[in-house]
């Protein structure tokens, strides 16, 4: 449940420098024990539930499982103490899989280091050069469309350890990985099969039943706990990497290869702006759930340093992980002092209990990253894109096809060379010429504002122009001055020539905080493109069809009756209404 907003309260307007200062410098001014207790338990619990996504990142990404936990410790402690997210939790994510394991693949471990490194500088330029802003030139489908593929090209390869199949080799592409993973199922292991079928149903139990234990913990320390106490006959960290070495990581500046620098380009460009993608995706996360402003900026010049350190202690690149995050806030997680301790934590456990790390079971692993791909997947949102128009539906389509058939880098620039010339095709679609007559003058009339008296319990908000992707955080003025705002807002539609579903998104949110603050949201006036747009995403479902007016008239005239029935102790919103 979002917490009250003022309960984060930003110190910008009393502190100039603040806009380019890391959160953790402005949360420790006013820090106290209080807070220092929370952080505390939230950074060991989120700490404990990193540890085997951060073994398991490694592993499936061709690595050892060590460099996971190394990159965990180096950049989810820089991430903190650096970003300009107040809870964010960095380190390495799914999202990352199937790109590191393709540049290992091609380049070595050392190819890998100079990629990251270089994806660290061009996160850093990004934030000083104010580009943190950017991101949202990303359509909605786009980044729902290589989502859903990260996800699917990441349970792919986990069905090998899940099923204990034996395979010296799994090929790097979808195609032929599944044509392997397929002539080989005869040799798949019960045993191993079994020891991930337990492990899932663990982690779904606690899901559903006990959401105040971490399901990924649960099953790490029950499924390595049967395995060696009954010596079942599966594949392990110890019997595949001999184990984790103890200790702190060693400082190792990376060999640089000239040779293959422009090589490198491309997939560093792809790491940076993945990495931008996923730490501001989970940084919006982290603001919903808290009511904090993330300074975008910042956080990629955090994430940026971070991904430059973290090949120098034999990490991964890291960026922000939205369910670490969201499990950080949940555990009352306050400050980036959280985020901090959570890095000390996980080096806490390579310092002292490495050795028994050697008896986790690979499937166990395997399980825990079923369950990542699934709740990274953005499953939800398909069946809300396949209400859109065709444009929406294709882009998403083409990006998914893309990033699991071919490359996440070549998914991302069809998706946005697509979704750029839908946008022009929009804005042209909707461009019109109409001559004025009497008529048009005479039903103008109900949408003018000039004539309208506007209760002083309504305020009327209106968009102008097309609200496509790139436009819409535009909308955050209503959210910023939230608590300013009386009972009833307006959203007059009339002048929003264009409509798409990143603005469907956007309204969807808005709707959700003015319901959230015990405040009434009314939509009137949307022309023909917009409104066909929001009849298919069954905005009026969601927000009560009789809120959804023909023009402000009508709507001033709603406002009136809501206040009047809220007067008399009612609200009805589910009269019959306007048909968009």
């Amino acid at each position: 449940m979002p917490s009250d907003p003022a309960s984060h309260p930003s110190p910008a307007a009393e502190h100039p420098w603040d806009a380019w200062l890391p959160k953790s410098v402005i949360a420790l001014r006013d820090y106290d024990a209080r807070t220092f207790t929370s952080d505390l338990i939230a950074g060991i619990t989120v700490g404990l539930v990193a540890l085997p996504l951060a073994m398991a990142f490694a592993i499936s990404s061709g690595l050892t499982p060590q460099a996971g936990i190394y990159c965990a410790i180096v950049t989810g402690f820089l991430i903190s103490a650096l970003g300009g997210s107040r809870c964010q939790i960095g380190g390495p994510t799914g999202a990352f899989v199937v790109v590191v394991s393709g540049i290992v693949a091609k380049f070595g471990v050392d190819g890998l280091f100079m990629c990251t490194m270089m994806a660290g500088v061009l996160l850093v330029i990004m934030g000083l050069t104010g580009l943190g802003t950017t991101v949202k030139f990303i359509p909605r489908p786009v980044v729902v469309g290589f989502t859903n593929g990260i996800a699917v090209l990441i349970a792919s390869t986990q069905i090998k350890d899940f099923f204990g199949l034996q395979i010296a080799e799994v090929p790097g592409e979808f195609v032929e990985r599944m044509e392997t993973l397929a002539a080989h199922w005869s040799s798949a292991s019960p045993i191993a099969t079994g020891v991930g079928a337990v492990s899932l149903a663990i982690i779904l139990v606690c899901v559903r039943y006990l959401p105040r234990v971490p399901g990924a913990i649960a099953a790490l320390v029950i499924g390595t706990a049967v395995t060696y106490l009954t010596g079942l006959d599966v594949d392990t960290v110890g019997s595949r990497f001999g184990g984790i070495p103890a200790g702190l990581p060693e400082l190792h500046v990376p060999q640089f290869r000239a040779g293959i620098m422009l090589q490198l380009i491309s997939p560093a460009l792809t790491v940076a702006l993945l990495g931008a993608i996923e730490s501001l995706l989970s940084a919006v996360v982290s603001d919903r759930m808290t009511g904090d402003k993330h300074n975008p900026n910042v956080e990629l010049m955090a994430q940026g340093v971070a991904n430059v350190v973290s090949p120098m202690f034999g990490g991964l690149p890291a960026t922000g992980a939205i369910a670490r995050t969201a499990t950080n806030i949940k555990s009352g997680g306050k400050t980036p002092v959280s985020g901090m301790i959570h890095a000390v934590t996980l080096l806490a456990v390579l310092l002292f209990a490495a050795p028994l790390a050697q008896h986790i079971p690979l499937a166990v692993l395997a399980a825990i990253l079923f369950i990542v791909a699934w709740n990274m997947g953005e499953w939800k949102e398909i069946p809300q894109l396949l209400k859109l128009t065709w444009t929406d539906i294709s882009v998403w389509m083409v990006t998914f096809a893309l990033t699991v058939l071919a490359d996440l880098t070549i998914a991302v620039e069809v998706g946005m060379i697509m979704a750029a010339l839908l946008f022009i095709r929009r804005v042209a679609d909707t461009t019109t010429v109409e001559l004025v007559t009497e008529r048009y003058v005479r039903d103008s009339r109900v949408h003018t504002l000039q004539d309208k008296d506007i209760p002083t319990y309504v305020a009327i908000y209106r968009i102008h122009g097309p609200f496509l992707f790139g436009t819409t955080d535009k909308i955050d003025i209503i959210k910023e001055h939230l608590d300013d705002l009386p009972p009833i807002i307006v959203l007059r539609l009339r002048n929003m020539t264009a409509l798409d579903a990143t603005g469907v998104l956007a309204i969807e949110d808005l709707a959700r905080h003015l319901k959230a603050s015990k405040r009434t949201l009314l939509l009137c006036g949307a022309r023909k493109q917009p409104a066909t747009v929001l009849e298919k995403a069954d905005m009026a479902a969601r927000i009560g069809p009789a809120n959804v007016l023909p023009h402000v008239q009508a709507a001033v005239e709603r406002a009136r009756a809501i206040h009047a029935e809220t007067a008399a102790g009612r609200v009805t919103t589910s009269r019959p209404a306007h048909t968009w």
